[in-house]
């Protein structure tokens, strides 16, 4: 079994898309990046994939400055590169160019001590469709307390 430990979750991402595949990717980082990953100061906000001359990019994920490197200065949000398999890209190429489908990164974790990061094609949610999920949320909750009530 493998030692997974999670650094950063994207839970916005899952309230505003439907999720509709997922996919394990490496990270291509430099060693203060690493470092800072691991200690959680990275952030997934906002980020995005986007695959250019069959390559996948993951853009806007903000890894902040490590404290002890004093000679590399790196972006932080520069784009990274994936690594994922050609068929998964050609398969996310052929996805991405249906109406409405994006890849977004889920959440970033360690595996077995390597950066991996968690990418979903998604569909974006309507409003109206996220106010339905909220009440049917607060339905399930109030039924639960109701439950543990009586019994």
């Amino acid at each position: 079994m493998s030692n997974i430990k999670i650094i950063q979750e994207n839970r916005k991402a899952r309230h505003d898309f439907d999720i509709i595949e997922t996919y394990e990717a490496g990270i291509v980082l430099l060693g203060p990046e690493v470092k800072s990953v691991k200690q959680g100061r990275v952030s997934l906000k906002d980020s995005f994939v986007e695959i250019k001359d069959n390559e996948a990019w993951i853009k806007k994920l903000h890894i902040s400055t490590y404290d002890k490197n004093t000679i590399l200065k790196i972006d932080p949000e520069r784009r990274r590169k994936l690594l994922l398999h050609k068929y998964e890209i050609k398969r996310l190429i052929g996805k991405v160019k249906e109406k409405g489908l994006t890849i977004v990164p889920l959440k970033i974790y360690l595996k077995n001590n390597l950066v991996k990061v968690e990418i979903a094609l998604v569909k974006g949610k309507r409003k109206y469709e996220k106010r339905e999920e909220l009440k049917r949320k607060a339905i399930e909750r109030e039924i639960e307390r109701e439950l543990k009530r009586f019994s």
